[in-house]
Parts: C-alpha cells; structure tokens; sequence
C-alpha cells in the first residue's frame, strides 16, 4: 500500500501568524476602511486639500542585502531598508506617502520571524506618515531553504499635479546639494558579500566605533520628513534618490535633454565605510562610483538662490547637506570634474 504524500505547507500555522500581524497592522487612520482578512484593502482616496491630485506609484525591494540581514538576526533592520527605500523613490516626485502593502515569501514559515519583519514594516510606515494596509505572505518549500527570505512592497502616494518635481523645471544654474546617506542603504551588496569572503579579515574593522557588520546593515536613512516642509515652497526644482548605479545613473534619469549636472569630486563627503571598503579590495573608483552612493543618498537640484536656505533646513532636520554640483549645458548626462578623496 502507497503512503500519503503530506503537504508541506502547515495552514494551521500560517493563519496563526496571520492572526498575530493583526496588531501590528492595527490602525487609528480613517482612510482604512477594512481591516487585516480581506482579499483586499479599501482606501478613501477623496482628498479636498489637492485640487489634481495624482497616484505616486512603485513597487522596491531591499536587494541581497536581505541574506546578511538573515545570517546577522536582523531583518527588522532590513524591513526598515525596504520602506525607507521605498518611500524616498515616492517622495522624491514631492509626493506624500500613503498606504503600503507588502509581501514576504519564506521556505518555511517562522511564526516569530514572520512578525518580527511585520512589525518592523509597519512600524518603518508609520513613523514616515503612512500606512501598512496589508499584503501577502507565502510558504513556498522547494523553492526557498528554510531561513530564506524574499520581501517586496508596493507604494501609493498623492501630489498634486501642478506640484509634482520630476525634474521638468531644472534650468541652468542651479545648483545639486547632497543630502547624507546613512551608509551603504540597499545597494551594492553583491559586491560587499564577495569581499567579505574574499577578506574575512573585514569583520573585525570596527567604523567610529561601530561593528563592521552593525555599519553595513544600517538602515537606509529616510528623507520624507526632512524634506516635506519645502515641497511648496517653489525651491525645489529635483530630486534624485541615489541607489544602484551611483549618481551618475541616478541624476541624469531627471536632466531635461539640454543640461547636464556637474559635479564636483573633491565636494564628497565619503563616509569611511566606502573607503574601508575600496582599500581592502582595491576596487577601482569607477566601480564604486557606479555601484555605491559613496555618501550621497539623495540629491537636491534648487533654485541657487535658496541653496543655503536648503542647507540650513537640512541641519535643522539632523542631515549633513552641503552643495556638490551644478546644473549647466549639455545632453543630460552627470559630469564628474576633479578627483575624489580616498583617505581614511
């Protein structure tokens, strides 16, 4: 006699974790007009306050920086890493950040792991205004090990229509101010994870202080508060969030066709973690250009004369940010002039 196949999937235990995301999805806001067990979430989109308003929408993923947060017990840091990501490539079009859904896929359920990146995700959208209205997680054995994880998140923001920077009004003369990363965010991983097999000897640097593994998964910083306050202010003409492929891929992605921006080397502020990281492998500086934010997490193109108006805010606000370029002729590419400084 054959024996029965056995499933897999445990359901008692994922309805179990389901039941438990519940508080952490919890939420005073009236907009959510439903709550965690719907096929779908409801959402009041009337807004009286936009006289046009547009739908900011986009769909991140915090990369392969996810295997380290897992090897390290520390995928609330990751979860953060994915929000705060996905919040600045919504707001840097001057949007406001609404509603969040998520989605976590896993080899084998963890009850305790599951809510732990629930929590954290939702958490991440509630400190930047917004709201975690749901998503899926999905067991799926055979196709991820147990321990691994995949997650993914979707956006919806609001502008109005007549306020959306999306680069359009960039003119001559005006100037890129970089705002502070907080690190390596989520980009370049790949390239971390090869020279830490490569130079183990890495894992016992410590930077200002700090592990080299604590440095490497600092979450990526989020510039929604920071910058809200001068999005009516006429200010603004770009925004570009720094993420794979550098400034150089990044930047020129809001030039209109006839300008270029230019940008200064010896302006960068490179935190120590690149250095360290460019010295023990000896990458070359046009790799780490193009692979890290080297410091810039997310640029500012303004009107010149509210440059140090911008500055000054940014301060106010707890970010370093201090001008690195700016905006002249040419067929909208990013022109790196002068040479960076690598000493540590």
């Amino acid at each position: 006699m054959k024996n029965n196949i056995k499933y897999d999937v445990d359901i008692d235990l994922a309805n179990e974790t389901k039941k438990a995301m519940a508080k952490a999805l919890d939420t005073d806001d009236q907009r959510v007009l439903n709550k965690i067990g719907a096929f779908s979430s409801l959402y009041d989109i009337q807004f009286e306050e936009y006289k046009n308003p547009v739908l900011v929408l986009k769909t991140e993923e915090p990369g392969s920086k996810q295997l380290l947060a897992a090897q390290y017990d520390k995928l609330e840091n990751v979860s953060y890493d994915m929000i705060n990501h996905l919040i600045n490539d919504c707001i840097v079009m001057g949007a406001r950040p609404l509603t969040v859904q998520d989605a976590i896929i896993c080899g084998k359920m963890d009850k305790v792991a599951i809510n732990k990146i629930v929590k954290a995700v939702a958490d991440a959208c509630k400190k930047q205004g917004c709201v975690l209205t749901g998503g899926e997680t999905s067991e799926q054995p055979g196709v991820l090990k147990k321990g691994t994880y995949i997650l993914t998140s979707s956006i919806v923001g609001i502008v109005d229509k007549d306020k959306i920077i999306d680069g359009s009004k960039i003119k001559e003369g005006d100037v890129v101010i970089s705002l502070e990363s907080s690190g390596i965010h989520t980009n370049g991983y790949t390239l971390v994870r090869k020279i830490m097999k490569k130079y183990p000897e890495i894992l016992h640097e410590k930077i200002n202080h700090k592990s080299f593994i604590d440095v490497i998964l600092e979450p990526h910083r989020c510039y929604y508060h920071a910058l809200k306050d001068l999005f009516d202010k006429n200010w603004i003409t770009g925004l570009a969030h720094i993420t794979g492929g550098g400034i150089c891929e990044n930047l020129n992605r809001i030039l209109p066709n006839d300008l270029n921006a230019l940008i200064y080397a010896s302006q960068y502020q490179i935190l120590d973690i690149f250095k360290l990281l460019k010295h023990t492998a000896n990458i070359s500086e046009k790799e780490m250009l193009r692979t890290f934010n080297l410091g810039v997490g997310l640029t500012v193109v303004a009107k010149k004369e509210y440059a140090n108006e911008i500055i000054k805010h940014m301060k106010k606000e707890k970010i370093n940010a201090y001008q690195i370029g700016e905006i002249v002729k040419g067929n909208k590419e990013v022109i790196i002039k002068g040479t960076f400084d690598w000493t540590m």
